[in-house]
């Protein structure tokens, strides 16, 4: 008897489940709670920011015009000068001896001048007195103009290497910073090989290495705001000087150079700085990153019907992607109704209903 009540309460219990599933399969679905946003067409640039640093709108690459080794060297990188300090100097040994021989010349050149000259004054009175001929004071006149000629080139030469005697110290050419040392005392160095780098006072620069792709679609405003990366309350609103025509083959990128103007001062050189690039303002829709979907591997949205509350996928055309946002060009009309959180669940011609709705 108990063998039989068994199967009988399993079907029974069998049969309950059944009603139940399907009871549940035909009610209808409940709609899905979802936060939507009110698309709304703007005026909006958008912009990158880009990493630089502050550098002198002039800087001179200081050396010395003849080789030799250094002995002495006056400065430190980050110190101030002033044009025409001494800022190193090479062993003037051989120069000096150079300008000694130039002075033992020259006055051997002077001591035959004086001779030809005295020549010359006595051919003249014997020829006045026609002791001599013609020909001999023609020849006394050639000698003294030899010796000047002499004496001339010596001064040329001596002149020369006090020239050369003075490329031994090297002096700064304008007032400004040290920002870079390549040298040491002891070293040998060669003609027309950089020491020091100078930085002049004056007019500052900032200069971005910027990557190709942002001149690629769009030509950004003149007009470009640095701040400093350290401090930045410290702000200086720049124009665009100098955009190089070439590609740096290493980096990709291309070199530009903002006008800091006088402000630029109270950025000390080599800080970095951030600068805001901004493009031409344009009408586009703006919505959240979270309100973006796909549909065939290309961006969309889910679109509500205020009407019926149901969502569908509707393809748009992206322009931007910025920070927490993307712009769309295409796709949407002004107060259209977007599924801004909850549409990772969602299916095409499910209902919906808004929980909460945001203005974009």
């Amino acid at each position: 008897m108990i063998e039989l009540k068994k199967p009988i309460i399993l079907l029974l219990f069998a049969l309950l489940l059944s009603a139940c599933f399907e009871e549940k399969s035909t009610s209808p679905p409940s709609p899905k709670g979802v936060l939507a946003v009110e698309a709304r067409l703007s005026d909006f640039a958008s912009s990158a920011i880009l990493s630089g640093s502050v550098s002198a709108r002039f800087e001179t690459q200081l050396s010395f015009r003849v080789s030799g080794r250094i002995i002495e060297r006056n400065v430190e990188v980050g110190s101030h000068v002033n044009a025409g300090d001494v800022l190193a100097r090479i062993d003037p040994i051989q120069q000096q001896a150079d300008v000694e021989v130039a002075k033992a010349s020259l006055v051997a050149a002077e001591a035959q001048l004086r001779q030809a000259t005295l020549a010359l004054k006595r051919q003249q009175e014997l020829l006045a007195s026609q002791i001599t001929s013609k020909a001999s004071y023609d020849q006394a006149e050639a000698a003294l103009r030899t010796a000047q000629g002499t004496v001339d080139a010596a001064q040329a030469v001596l002149a020369s290497v006090k020239d050369t005697l003075s490329f031994t110290q090297l002096r700064a050419d304008a007032d400004g910073i040290i920002t870079a040392r390549n040298a040491e005392v002891g070293q040998v160095q060669q003609a027309a090989q950089t020491v020091f780098t100078l930085a002049h006072d004056g007019t500052r620069d900032a200069v971005f290495n910027v990557f190709e792709s942002l001149f690629l679609y769009y030509q950004p405003d003149a007009s470009i705001e640095v701040s400093l990366l350290s401090d930045p309350s410290v702000k200086i609103s720049a124009t665009v000087r100098e955009v190089s025509p070439t590609i740096d083959s290493s980096t990709g990128t291309i070199r530009v150079k903002v006008d800091l103007g006088e402000r630029g001062t109270s950025m000390p050189l080599g800080a970095i700085v951030s600068g805001r690039f901004s493009y031409e303002s344009k009408r586009v829709i703006l919505l959240p990153w979270s309100a973006m979907a796909s549909v065939d591997g290309k961006p969309a949205v889910w679109l509500i019907d205020s009407k019926s509350s149901k969502v569908g996928l509707q393809p748009v055309q992206v322009s931007d992607y910025e920070t927490g946002q993307f712009t769309v060009t295409k796709g949407l009309k002004d107060g259209d109704l977007v599924v801004s959180e909850g549409g990772k669940l969602l299916r095409s011609g499910q209902r919906v209903t808004i929980l909460k709705k945001e203005a974009q």
